[in-house]
């Protein structure tokens, strides 16, 4: 039984070694709930850090085209919150790694906030990410979670202008979410020109661990961002279509092998 340590600190304790954490993502329910329990552990013992896991979502506006079709697979198959939730409370005792809840808005505010953030609590999620919450109206979700323990995850956009780096820094909890590109995630072979930039701006007005990702798809742009500054490396869409292909075993073999080279290009 492991008494999970909450991702701000996961991050920090990192942080203050010089050490680049991974944060890998999947989307429950693809191909199966079973295998993403399974997953979950995968990835925890290949290396990663935290765990993001996307609640599938029927029109998910920051995703692409991979993550979108995994969420549509999951949803054709009756995946719903209750059972993502589940396995959480299944796999979080059996791994130290936090789990952090990707999911739009409109799940949260169908059952209510605190009753969300409470469901989502006492399955062991530790943070959240909100994608499509702007920060003017992030203000409730941030004070009540904090009180609660979840850390939510702010985004800032390469479009965003310095004043509101400055103010979404200043929220955001657990770390900050840099996002490496304008549009969906996805695998791209290049990673953004701006990030390195960001990075740099976001440093000098705040010391919160802040993780890159949409779009980091290889070992060595794991690296790149690592050498950039960035303090996490944040990798969605090349994990969920490894997990996607072949028999559900071969998908795992794939992620473990995938998350182990990632980790040991930014250990």
């Amino acid at each position: 039984m492991f008494t999970m340590t909450s991702v701000g600190d996961r991050l920090n304790q990192l942080k203050s070694h010089n050490q680049c954490a991974l944060i890998p993502f999947i989307t429950a329910g693809d191909p199966d709930l079973e295998t993403t329990g399974k997953a979950l552990q995968v990835l925890a013992e290949n290396g990663a850090d935290v765990i993001e896991l996307g609640v599938p979502y029927s029109d998910p506006l920051a995703d692409g085209p991979t993550i979108q079709a995994a969420a549509t697979r999951a949803l054709e198959k009756g995946v719903k919150l209750e059972d993502v939730l589940n396995i959480v409370r299944e796999t979080s005792s059996k791994i130290d790694v936090p789990i952090i809840l990707f999911t739009y808005y409109n799940p949260i505010y169908y059952r209510g906030l605190e009753a969300f953030l409470q469901q989502i609590k006492s399955a062991g999620v530790k943070g959240l990410i909100v994608p499509d919450l702007p920060l003017e109206e992030a203000e409730i979700l941030l004070e009540t979670a904090q009180k609660m323990g979840i850390e939510v995850t702010l985004l800032v956009a390469p479009t965003s202008s310095q004043e509101r780096i400055e103010a979404i820094a200043a929220k955001s909890q657990g770390f900050i979410y840099l996002v490496s590109v304008t549009g969906v995630t996805g695998m791209r072979t290049q990673m953004g020109t701006r990030v390195k930039d960001l990075l740099l701006d976001l440093r000098k007005v705040t010391d919160k661990p802040i993780g890159v990702g949409f779009g980091i798809s290889s070992p060595e742009q794991a690296k790149q961002v690592k050498d950039w500054g960035a303090d996490a490396a944040i990798v969605g869409s090349a994990l969920v279509k490894r997990l996607s292909q072949g028999s559900p075993e071969e998908g795992l073999q794939a992620i473990g092998e995938f998350c182990k080279s990632l980790k040991e290009a930014i250990a």
